[in-house]
């Protein structure tokens, strides 16, 4: 019995000690052993900016950053500047033609391509950041933009916005509606359809070739975004007078575009993420606008800059055509109409709720 009872106590002794070594090597393996490996994206974004162009090179650069964080290095993105890989007017073939997976640049670029584009960048006299916001992710806007984009495996994001914009720079004073016409001045979109039709002559370049143009008389006039933009070109250097309020650009969205075969690629949590980073950086944008706008006009106060309105006249003649000319390119697709026709009457039904509110804010103020 005694026999039988040591070696008993031997085995339940050498058991417990392999037991004792097989946590001690679960303590010391990874804690991945045993998962699949997860699966790593790179893609790369070119862009419509100057490299890291406040607000919107920034802001670009910012969404490729807060997917790496939130990702944990799963989904990394490398930001081309305009230029650098393909030129700031073709980040949306780019984007189709799959050369890059993700652009960043502004709608009405692409009005050759997609015509209705353009209402998803901004119309004159329309909505504002605000308004737009609500429109495109409460109001149906969203499905009319990828309905626009899909036929090009294109899948869009607001990303951005400048908010409410200045009227632009100009080398001669603008007192009455005779003296646009001749004009040549850079305004891409709706905006410069509606100049054109009161004798201007409207010229489409990109940010980067602004001010040569403006210095050399290459064009009369400019609209950039605002303030804090235009101050970091130096427009104030080219020329005269600086005009308000931007009728034709009351916010402008700035988007995100990308190539729908990459996105379908994308685990679920990955595409979320990119979801999720676009709306905080649609935000974010807009927020820096807004506070670098107010900064930035205080330094351009200081530079000596001679600030104008628009005479009443212009501005009624400028409206007036602006619902002609929108109300025509509206027509010319059963896309273009539904879309405008939905912009248009959340228009009104905004118009009704800031008569009320913001306006009397800012009349009280």
């Amino acid at each position: 019995m005694k026999r039988r009872e040591l070696i008993g106590a031997a085995g339940l002794g050498l058991a417990a000690l392999g037991l004792s070594a097989c946590k001690q090597e679960e303590q010391q393996a990874p804690a991945s052993a045993g998962k699949p490996e997860q699966q790593r994206f790179e893609w790369k974004m070119v862009t419509a900016w100057p490299k890291n162009f406040p607000a919107l090179g920034t802001g670009a650069q910012r969404f490729a950053d807060i997917v790496t964080r939130m990702s944990g290095g799963r989904l990394t993105i490398k930001v081309f500047a305009g230029g650098e890989l393909v030129p700031p007017m073709e980040v949306f073939d780019a984007v189709s033609r799959g050369t890059a997976e993700i652009g960043h640049g502004a709608a009405y670029y692409w009005k050759g391509k997609v015509a209705a584009a353009t209402f998803f960048t901004t119309v004159p006299f329309g909505l504002s950041a605000q308004e737009m916001n609500a429109w495109l992710h409460k109001g149906g806007g969203q499905a009319l933009w990828d309905e626009a984009y899909a036929p090009f495996g294109v899948k869009p994001f607001a990303c951005g916005n400048s908010g409410m914009q200045m009227g632009g720079w100009f080398n001669k004073r603008i007192d009455k509606v005779e003296d646009l016409a001749g004009l040549k001045i850079r305004m891409p979109g709706l905006g410069g359809e509606v100049l054109a039709k009161l004798g201007a002559t409207p010229v489409i370049m990109p940010g980067s070739e602004i001010f040569t143009a403006l210095q050399t008389g290459a064009i009369d006039a400019t609209e950039w975004i605002g303030p804090y933009n235009d101050l970091a070109f130096g427009l104030h250097k080219a020329a005269s007078y600086y005009y308000a309020p931007g009728w034709q650009e009351p916010q402008a969205v700035l988007e995100l575009l990308i190539n729908q075969t990459a996105l379908n690629q994308l685990p679920d949590d990955l595409a979320a993420i990119v979801v999720e980073a676009a709306r905080s950086c649609n935000a974010d944008m807009l927020d820096d606008f807004t506070f670098n706008n107010a900064q930035a006009l205080q330094s351009l106060k200081t530079e000596g800059v001679e600030f104008a309105q628009f005479p009443d006249e212009v501005i009624k003649a400028l409206r007036t055509a602006s619902e002609e000319v929108l109300d025509d390119f509206a027509a010319q697709s059963d896309l273009g109409s539904r879309i405008w026709a939905s912009m248009k009457a959340f228009r009104a039904q905004a118009s009704e709720l800031s008569a009320l509110t913001e306006q009397q804010l800012y009349n009280w103020r």
